[in-house]
């Protein structure tokens, strides 16, 4: 599924709402099993990179959610070519933890520039303890 997000804070809710109804109709209607907590860890991935996006890249969002043998990639494209780049953690440090907090709980985690835009994809396991997924 891939979905064009429209400009503005709603941008991010919308995508949660995607991915949530997305990971609903590959368990209800094609039979995948998707935990839980694979649910919530797949919405929370989306929040915080379309946040990312709708915070440093100006034009549009496009979000893709595609499942891939026991997982879901989520992708999230923007037109700022910039690779983001997670910080030292730093408990005393207010917000900008996204991406730690994606790289903490994805199974798996890639960044790349496309052009003069960029792709980050996050892998979450639908199920714990499903496969071999590289951190």
């Amino acid at each position: 599924m891939t979905a064009g997000l429209e400009p503005g804070g709603g941008r991010i809710a919308h995508a949660r709402h995607l991915t949530a109804a997305f990971l609903d109709r590959v368990r209800d209607e094609h039979g995948v099993p998707v935990s839980p907590r694979a649910q919530q860890t797949a919405v929370l991935v989306v929040s915080e990179l379309v946040t990312n996006a709708h915070k440093y890249a100006p034009g549009p969002v496009l979000l893709d959610l595609r499942v891939t043998g026991d997982a879901v990639d989520v992708a999230v494209w923007d037109s700022d070519p910039v690779l983001p780049v997670a910080r030292d953690a730093d408990p005393g440090r207010v917000g900008q933890h996204g991406l730690e907090i994606v790289r903490a709980v994805a199974d798996g985690f890639e960044a790349r520039r496309e052009g003069a835009s960029k792709r980050v994809v996050a892998r979450i396991r639908l199920v714990e303890g499903g496969g071999d997924s590289a951190r």
